[in-house]
């Protein structure tokens, strides 16, 4: 009897001990991540996951490296250094056709969240697309999605993607310095960078896509814009972690979803912004864009496969596989946990 009691203490205080971290299964704790201006609304899914605590609470240890452009962030990944990207949709098709395969495993944003920016007497004169040739437009980084944006509109006005120059002025305050003292005729950037430029006047919007509607007319449908992507192979050996990584980027989505915008602005670093008023309008202006469980259907990826096919010549007669570019597998589990 004395020993039925002593087995039974032993499995009811077993019962509340914690159970295994989830670490125990993953295969590659330590991660690092990379992306291309870490304080644009474009990657706040991102952010809020590490500020929160969400990779940790998956049994991850993630070392977020910030590049001045999403270009700079693919370019680490390719060469090694880096084992996911917080970036843009569009690298996973351009890089299939480049021999790469890269796969999204979950959405961070449902629009671009690009807007394109003029001086306002440029901005009063600007009728289309066409007005773009030959203007100097700033771009966090050549080959990042604020070019591709641009070189999307440039196709829209029947001119080759090279019909403007593009100069990589990144996504901090030295951007809104170079726009400022008029070293460039334009800018392609995101939020809150664009709306501190829009506050004081130095430039007005003429492209919008922080809507349904800008980014509609622009990209003509459902779209996939900032995601997690990694190399094809990670998944396959790296399951459980790339599950792991999903689930916290989710449950980010999820709090942005449910949190305020004041809870939202006090999970980020405070050195993200100098008006903390202004940085929280520009945050409302931009939830709608996270309004969603983190998959890219393939209607998007297809449509990003057909304006990219508009302007760069490696998808000329290229037959991209968009099912090879997306991989919602981990996302599906992710959404069922986090509700």
């Amino acid at each position: 009897m004395r020993r039925i009691l002593a087995l039974c203490a032993l499995v009811a205080t077993a019962a509340l001990l914690p159970a295994a971290p989830a670490s125990a299964q993953i295969e590659k704790p330590k991660l690092s991540i990379g992306v291309g201006g870490k304080p644009l609304f474009y990657y706040l899914p991102l952010t809020i996951a590490e500020r929160k605590g969400y990779f940790k609470a998956e049994g991850l240890d993630v070392e977020i490296l910030d590049f001045p452009g999403g270009a700079k962030a693919l370019q680490g990944l390719l060469g090694g250094s880096l084992d996911i990207v917080s970036g843009a949709y569009e690298h996973t098709i351009t890089q299939q056709a480049k021999g790469q395969p890269i796969v999204a495993v979950v959405l961070q944003g449902r629009y671009a969240g690009i807007v394109l920016g003029m001086p306002k007497a440029k901005a009063a004169a600007y009728k289309g697309p066409a007005d773009l040739k030959g203007l100097k437009i700033g771009v966090t980084a050549p080959g990042s999605s604020t070019q591709m944006f641009v070189q999307i509109l440039l196709a829209k006005g029947g001119l080759p993607p090279d019909s403007a120059s593009f100069i990589g002025v990144g996504a901090t305050a030295g951007a809104v310095a170079i726009m400022k003292r008029g070293e460039i005729d334009a800018i392609s950037n995101l939020d809150p960078l664009i709306s501190q430029l829009e506050s004081d006047g130095t430039i007005q919007a003429v492209v919008d896509t922080r809507t349904a509607k800008g980014n509609a007319d622009v990209y003509g449908g459902a779209y996939a814009a900032g995601c997690i992507y990694v190399p094809a192979d990670f998944v396959k050996k790296y399951p459980h972690t790339t599950q792991a990584v999903v689930n916290a980027m989710v449950r980010a989505l999820r709090f942005i979803q449910t949190a305020t915008p004041d809870e939202i602005v006090a999970a980020v670093p405070p050195e993200y912004y100098t008006d903390k008023a202004l940085y929280k309008a520009a945050l409302e202006r931009n939830l709608d864009g996270f309004r969603h469980d983190g998959a890219i259907s393939l209607e998007a990826g297809e449509n990003v496969a057909r304006v990219l096919t508009t302007f760069d010549p490696n998808l000329k007669g290229f037959k991209v596989d968009v099912a090879k570019t997306i991989d919602m597998s981990f996302q599906q589990k992710a959404a069922a946990k986090y509700k």
